[in-house]
């Protein structure tokens, strides 16, 4: 649910990286880097935040159950041993001794508990709360109707947890190194009531770093080594210095003078840096794709639905407008999230690409007269909603451009507003046309597909099919221990709903960066949190 990322731009969270170790070595004992990030932190409340920036934050000073690694891996972080009944349903992890809260307070069996009850309660307000959905009791909790206290979480005793789901849930351990999953300390959240979370000193960490310096409206902030952390042997860096630097240029500007390690960049630095050998392209688990509330008359049609989406060349828009790394994937779930588990073939490879998202100018003003003789209605005026980052009004000038000129008697006004406005019209469905975004929150189709069912609450364009419900419900329930059923369940409910043009795909985002050689031991996942800095260093 990285929605946030439509906010800031298209190219997504910047990240710019410098070095500050005159040593030259990953045992130096003083050793840090410098991240710059291009927003300010909201929240540093696990159960509240949506932002991708919080989640890496959170990723390196906070810790769960288990930690992603390479290609988002599962690696035993608190977890010391997991035994799952044979139906699937139950999790019985013991956890590891000795982890402490860098208040020194012991990190218990009841600290996740807590979490994950506070996360779940409809008082909390979270917006993650969803992905709770299938342990036992959560959706009936969010929709208050049971006690928070009935959630399929238990304390075993200090150091053992006991998890109930009410159906397998196949990427359960991945959903497990997720930060909304990680626990808290509810002495901590108590002291500080509805301002927990809002500086660094009204938290505490269990993880590989600490925050500091961050008061709530700080431009600059830092991680630092968590002395208290279990496994700080294998911490390299001692601090991380964040600083928020809005221009691109600039960042791109202190990588030339050698200032940076790395820096993310926009797609026009991009063409002009193609033959440079630090240019790198780290992928994103994205869609970037337009939501046509469908509780409006012109939008139930089909034909009309068929006519935008023809009315798009999304080659020219990633190569010509963005020139990023950003691609049409013909799909809705990103290329390179999953695979089959039969055949190994990409999701994307199995799934029908139809042909209403391939560009088609001349079939799309066919459409788009039969469809608006079937609405009766003519000239229609609309307004795209976004936000108002550059690259993103890049994209909305172009998207007007190409539809007036298709679409005989259409006239599109582009509505780029601050990306909070945004969220919040989106949110409330209060568009007519609007540039929606999904970014996967761990390695699985269904973190896409999931979105799209009749009553989820990130349903933008609030399209609905019964069988595409139908399907995804097996895909959890009945298929959900049946590996290839569950994958052709998932095929069929993406191809159901890219026929219907339930969406309109235009494409999955590029992050170009320049990276230096010297920048080691990141690991950098696609989807989720997507910073694991344990074991960074540079040399």
């Amino acid at each position: 649910m990285h929605k946030w990322l439509a906010a800031v731009g298209v190219a997504g969270s910047a990240l710019l990286l410098a070095a500050c170790s005159n040593s030259g070595s990953s045992s130096s004992k003083n050793e840090s880097i410098t991240l710059s990030t291009d927003g300010e932190i909201s929240t540093m409340d696990l159960s509240k935040t949506t932002a991708v920036e919080t989640f890496n934050l959170l990723n390196n000073s906070e810790e769960g159950l288990y930690r992603l690694g390479k290609h988002s891996k599962t690696e035993k972080a608190i977890a010391k041993k997991l035994v799952k009944s044979k139906d699937g349903k139950t999790y019985t992890i013991t956890l590891r001794h000795g982890v402490k809260w860098s208040n020194g307070d012991p990190v218990t069996a009841q600290d996740f508990v807590y979490s994950w009850r506070r996360t779940v309660n409809p008082k909390t307000k979270s917006q993650y709360g969803y992905l709770f959905s299938g342990v036992k009791n959560a959706d009936e909790i969010q929709d208050s109707k049971k006690s928070p206290s009935t959630l399929g979480i238990q304390a075993k005793g200090k150091y053992k947890l006991k998890i109930t789901l009410e159906s397998q849930i196949p990427y359960f351990k991945l959903l497990l190194g997720f930060p909304v999953f990680f626990p808290q300390d509810k002495k901590v959240v108590q002291k500080y009531g509805s301002n927990y979370g809002t500086r660094s000193n009204r938290l505490v960490y269990d993880g590989p770093f600490k925050l500091v310096n961050w008061n709530g409206t700080s431009t600059a902030w830092k991680l630092v080594k968590n002395n208290k952390y279990w496994d700080k042997k294998h911490v390299k860096l001692n601090t991380i210095h964040y600083q928020v630097v809005k221009d691109p240029q600039t960042g791109l500007n202190q990588y030339d003078s050698k200032k940076l390690i790395a820096t993310s960049i926009t797609g026009n630095q991009a063409k002009n840096l193609k033959n440079n050998k630090a240019l790198t392209n780290l992928p994103t688990s994205s869609s970037y794709y337009l939501s046509l509330n469908q509780k409006m008359k012109l939008f139930k049609n089909l034909k009309i639905r068929e006519a935008i989406s023809m009315a798009v060349n999304r080659n020219t828009l990633t190569n010509k407008v963005l020139g990023d790394g950003s691609f049409d994937n013909g799909s809705f779930v990103s290329k390179g999230l999953a695979v089959n588990p039969k055949t190994g073939k990409d999701f994307t490879s199995d799934t029908s690409t139809p042909a209403s998202m391939k560009y088609n100018p001349t079939e799309a003003k066919k459409l788009w007269k039969e469809g608006l003789k079937e609405t009766g209605i003519s000239n229609p005026h609309i307004t795209l909603l976004a936000g108002n980052a550059s690259d993103t009004g890049q994209v909305t000038q172009y998207l007007q451009n190409t539809l007036e000129k298709h679409l005989p008697g259409l006239t599109i006004t582009d509505k780029n507003i601050p990306a909070q406005t945004v969220l919040a019209e989106q949110s409330q469905h209060n568009f007519q046309m609007t540039l929606s975004d999904w970014y996967a929150d761990f390695s699985d189709p269904i973190t896409f597909l999931n979105i799209l069912t009749t009553d989820n609450p990130s349903n933008q364009p609030q399209w609905s099919n019964k069988q595409y419900d139908k399907l995804i419900k097996a895909s959890s329930t009945t298929d959900a221990n049946k590996p290839e059923a569950r994958w052709n369940d998932m095929v069929k409910a993406q191809n159901i709903l890219l026929k219907d043009q339930g969406i309109t795909p235009l494409f999955q985002s590029g992050a170009p960066w320049m990276i230096s050689s010297s920048f080691k031991g990141y690991i950098y996942n696609s989807a989720g949190a997507n910073w694991n800095l344990k074991e960074a260093y540079t040399k």
